[in-house]
């Protein structure tokens, strides 16, 4: 699956994440002794990491493979790269009078990509499909996409057109209330519904490119929990969760990756526990076109790859959230994408723009690192 090339650099509180590395030195604590497990992999298209402390390496390993498990499948439900996965076959059966019964999974997905379209004003709209797919063409060409493609893409992109429809009308997606003095500071808690979706005009083409890997990243805290792991993060390529911190912390140690130079050592860093941070930007997504620089990710109203250069840092309760507003605030700009912002409970957000050499940031009311 296609997803925004984050710019967080991740640094665990006792090392650097790297593969491979052996479990460290025990760290006592008042529930018994545990350690702490590293596991990499690629999953959705894009590399996974994650670190949690568990009591033995046989609890350890029965946790991961679950990991893996879970986010393979909701893999071959989500990918738009995988022909005969649910949303392909959503896409290629549904049509106007043709609402086709999907997964909890899905439908929780496209619930909430419909929420948040709605609030950035189709900012985020999972229907930029089409457009997507001329823009990977262009990377690939070096070429930019013929404008009566690009017009008949964009015909097929509004979020509107998918309509959804709960087959149990009584059940509600829940998020437990935070302070804004504690942004993100629990997860909150879904109830799956179960439901239809019909996609209104022949020809639309879904990418959950912008929400799909957060949401995978709730459900592996979710699945370490269930094995009894409470201290963990899972980081999938810039979309990061986290539940308790290591011991003895009071938070997992997160580096935010300077725009200018995305490989250099961070020098700004949040400690955060229950909740998640995304980062979506450019810094390795982009094609130079008639000497314009077009990042991966597309405005749906005008079809074409943002031009400015900009990094957005978003922490909320969740990961599908965080994944969702930070391509939403990209596209929005700092003035419109901050107020969005201000405007949800427990969210902040950083906004860093590169204008020539000089670089401007400016953060929400929140946003306390």
């Amino acid at each position: 699956m296609a997803r925004l090339w984050a710019v967080v650099a991740l640094l665990l509180l006792t090392s650097t994440a790297q593969a491979d590395l052996p479990p460290e030195t025990p760290s006592p604590t008042n529930s018994g002794t545990l350690r702490r497990f590293e596991f990499h992999r690629k999953q959705m298209g894009v590399p996974f990491a994650t670190a949690f402390y568990a009591c033995d390496e046989e609890v350890a390993n029965k946790a991961i493979s679950a990991v893996w498990s879970r986010i393979e499948h909701l893999n071959s439900l989500m990918s738009d790269y995988d022909s005969n996965s649910e949303l392909m076959r959503l896409c290629r059966d549904s049509g106007p009078g043709k609402p086709i019964a999907v997964s909890t999974e899905l439908f929780c997905v496209l619930s909430k990509s419909s929420e948040i379209s709605k609030l950035s004003d189709g900012a985020f709209d999972v229907s930029v499909g089409p457009l997507i797919k001329l823009w990977r063409r262009a990377r690939r060409q070096k070429e930019f996409p013929v404008p009566q493609q690009l017009n008949d893409a964009r015909a097929l992109v509004d979020y509107r057109n998918i309509q959804l429809r709960s087959m149990d009308t009584s059940a509600r997606h829940s998020t437990r209330s935070l302070t804004s003095q504690h942004v993100g500071q629990k997860c909150p808690t879904y109830e799956n519904e179960s439901g239809t979706v019909e996609l209104l005009k022949p020809g639309m083409r879904l990418d959950l490119g912008g929400i799909a890997v957060g949401y995978a990243c709730d459900e592996a805290i979710k699945v370490l929990q269930q094995h009894g792991i409470t201290r963990a993060m899972i980081d999938g390529s810039g979309d990061i969760v986290l539940s308790n911190p290591p011991p003895g912390e009071c938070g997992w140690r997160i580096g935010i990756a300077s725009l200018r130079e995305p490989d250099a050592e961070p020098t700004l860093f949040a400690r955060l526990a229950n909740c998640s941070i995304s980062t979506s930007g450019d810094a390795f997504q982009f094609v130079e076109l008639g000497g314009q620089r077009y990042s991966h990710i597309v405005d749906p109203q005008t079809g074409l790859g943002l031009t400015d250069r900009c990094s957005v840092t978003v922490i909320a309760p969740d990961g599908i959230t965080a994944d969702a507003l930070a391509t939403a605030v990209s596209v929005l700009g700092p003035e419109r994408g901050l107020k969005l912002i201000e405007s949800q409970p427990c969210t902040a957000a950083l906004f860093a723009t590169l204008n020539g050499e000089k670089l401007i940031s400016k953060r929400s009311s929140r946003f306390h690192w």
